[in-house]
This record gives C-alpha cells, structure tokens and sequence, in this order.
C-alpha cells in the first residue's frame, strides 16, 4: 500500500483499539476522559485517507514540581504534563515550540504510530461542543476546511470502552448522514453545507501523525 492509498480499515481499527488499551492500562501525561473516532472512520469507508482521533483530556488535579528543564530538556513536566508518565515515557515526552512540555504532542507520541496517516485532536471540551464552536469560528472566517466532521463515535469515556459501539465500528454498522447533511443538521443552511463539504474534502489528507490542541 502507498501512502496514496490512504490506511487499510482493519489496520486502522488496530491503531483504535491499541490508543483504548493504552488509555485503560498506562499511566497518561494528562487526565483521558474521552476518545472519539471521526470521519472516514466512522463511516465503514476501506481505505481511509487519514484516521482521525479526538481525545478530551483534563488538566492535571495534582500537579509536583521537578526541575523538569534538568531532567526531561523541556519546561512544565509536573505541571501541564504529569511528572510520574515523564519518569516512566521520557521517549514519548514532547515540547511545544517555546519549548513547555506539551499535553497534545505527548499524547500522540505515547499513543499514536509515527509512520501512519493519523490525525489527534485533543481538547478539553467534549467532541460535541468543540465541534459546535469549531463550526462557529470556520463560519464567521469563512475558513470551512478548518470545520471539525460531525461524524464521531465515542469508544471510551467514565473509565471504559464501548465494546457494542467498537464491534459496530469493526462492522462498519453505524448509520451516519452525507457531510452536507450533518452540517445542516447542525444549522448549516445547505448552500453553505454544500461549500464546507467539499472544502473539508479537498483539504490534504496529510502522511504520518499529527495532532492539533485546542483549549475552548
């Protein structure tokens, strides 16, 4: 398979199912309270241009001070990011360009493959709601490729996976509307929903991780 070809769907939904695993069984640089899947994903679609995943983590309740410039080679370890995931994954220990330890980035290094088309979005604010003020914010700037797809599944949240929801997922059984029509769900009116569409389409899918934070 060429990057072109986008991400085999049973190898995609291995990637899934080894981020819940981790989630359930290792210790997290923040606070997971949810996982989502979104987009081709959801929809049954085989390939998949890029595996989306969206996580909803919270801050840290208890927070310890290191000398984390000393220690790790990045600031804000025991404040942003958790001082014991740090001790156990420095390897998965990532910086933000001013050089502060970074929740996202730590995330998708501990959680997500390098060398796959997969994309992590991490907030703190449920995929719902940020998906509603991330359609606000697109509108207003007219900038529609930067819409977040409608179409999740949540797999994991209140400290378990949702086994029926994942083996419909593998089935690829899960109803969902064409994009337009989800966004007009959302009070899109359809020429818009139309334009949005076909610019979250054409935006590239991309190769390799990335991840995006977002704080709302």
């Amino acid at each position: 398979m060429t990057p072109d070809d986008g991400l085999a769907r049973d190898d995609a939904l291995d990637v899934v199912e080894s981020v819940l695993s981790r989630v359930e069984d290792d210790p997290m640089p923040a606070p997971v309270r949810e996982v989502w899947v979104y987009g081709d994903v959801a929809l049954g679609l085989d390939p998949i241009r890029r595996l989306n995943v969206y996580l909803t983590k919270d801050l840290l309740f208890e927070t310890s001070e290191v000398d984390s410039a000393e220690r790790f080679g990045v600031e804000g370890i025991g404040s942003v990011v958790d001082a014991g995931w740090a001790e156990r994954f420095p390897e998965h220990v990532r910086a933000n360009d001013a050089g502060y330890a970074a929740p996202e980035r730590c995330l998708a290094a501990h959680l997500l493959p390098a060398d796959l088309p997969v994309h992590l979005e991490v907030c703190n604010a449920a995929f719902d709601d940020n998906v509603t003020r991330r359609l606000e914010g697109a509108l207003a700037r007219d900038a529609y490729d930067e819409i977040l797809d409608p179409r999740g599944v949540q797999l994991w949240g209140a400290g378990r996976r949702a086994e029926e929801t994942l083996a419909k997922l593998r089935d690829g059984a899960l109803p969902f509307p064409t994009l337009p029509e989800a966004l007009g769900m959302l009070g899109v009116d359809e020429e818009t929903a139309q334009t949005a569409a076909t610019a979250m389409q054409d935006r590239p899918a991309g190769e390799g991780r990335s991840v995006r934070g977002d704080v709302v």
